[in-house]
């Protein structure tokens, strides 16, 4: 794998070309980059598209490494525990009782039942896959709810709503009419999730993002720039990192 230098570090990279792509686009994370070129790039384009993107990439990786310093940590899945959960940190309550699997409800904070003769070593690992579960089954439902609130007032009416894990967007809309949606939106307020739904669903009518576009969101939130600054803020919000302990200490 190519490996691209910046000062002393060397961050590895992947080239991809597709048929499709009439540009060079570059989608990046912390441990890696990925640059889509149309086939017929060269390698001396591709060398000049990635040094003019060099400032671009430098300040991208710096905006991660600092969300990834505020992301909420989670070092157990305990009693008092905080995860993210519509905007806000959420307490945890952990208690055991006679059923046979993970059980998560919500009420002022999550309560979590876990089976009695649950291992301990294993009890973490099973509450946090529980827990995403349950995450993924609530955005799946207010974003179908959502959809059907503006959908049939509006004529935008997609295909389907898929709950996804995406890296790099919050969400998607194909020419299929499908829309697509980072199920890390649930940690958002869930006027920032609406305002996600409808963005997408106004993709329907209008593919980019032009005037009429904006328009259209307007028409069905007025307040659609609110919510879209929460997001753009406080996206570090979205999501837990799992601490594991050094077991050297």
């Amino acid at each position: 794998m190519p490996v691209f230098r910046i000062g002393e570090r060397e961050i590895e990279y992947t080239v991809r070309r597709s048929a499709r792509a009439s540009k060079a686009n570059l989608s990046v994370t912390l441990q890696a980059f990925e640059l889509l070129v149309p086939e017929s790039a060269t390698d001396a384009q591709i060398n000049a598209v990635l040094e003019r993107r060099r400032g671009w990439i430098i300040e991208t990786l710096q905006h991660m490494e600092v969300r990834a310093r505020a992301q909420p940590r989670v070092y157990q899945f305990v009693t008092g525990a905080k995860v993210p959960y519509r905007g806000r940190m959420t307490k945890l309550h952990v208690e055991p009782f006679d059923g046979a699997l993970v059980e998560i409800s919500f009420r002022n904070g999550f309560r979590i039942l876990t089976p009695r003769d649950l291992a301990p070593a294993s009890a973490d690992s099973l509450i946090e896959s529980a827990l995403r579960l349950w995450l993924r089954r609530r955005i799946r439902d207010d974003a179908h709810e959502f959809a059907r609130r503006h959908g049939d007032r509006h004529g935008l009416k997609p295909r389907g709503i898929v709950i996804k894990d995406q890296k790099h967007m919050w969400g998607s809309c194909g020419q299929d009419r499908q829309i697509n949606l980072n199920w890390h939106l649930i940690f958002a307020p869930k006027p920032v999730l609406e305002y996600a739904v409808v963005h997408e669903m106004c993709h329907l009518k209008h593919r980019n993002h032009e005037p009429e576009f904006w328009d259209l969101v307007g028409s069905i939130l007025p307040d659609w720039k609110e919510r879209k600054a929460w997001l753009d803020t406080n996206e570090h919000m979205l999501g837990w990192e799992k601490i594991v302990p050094d077991k050297t200490d």
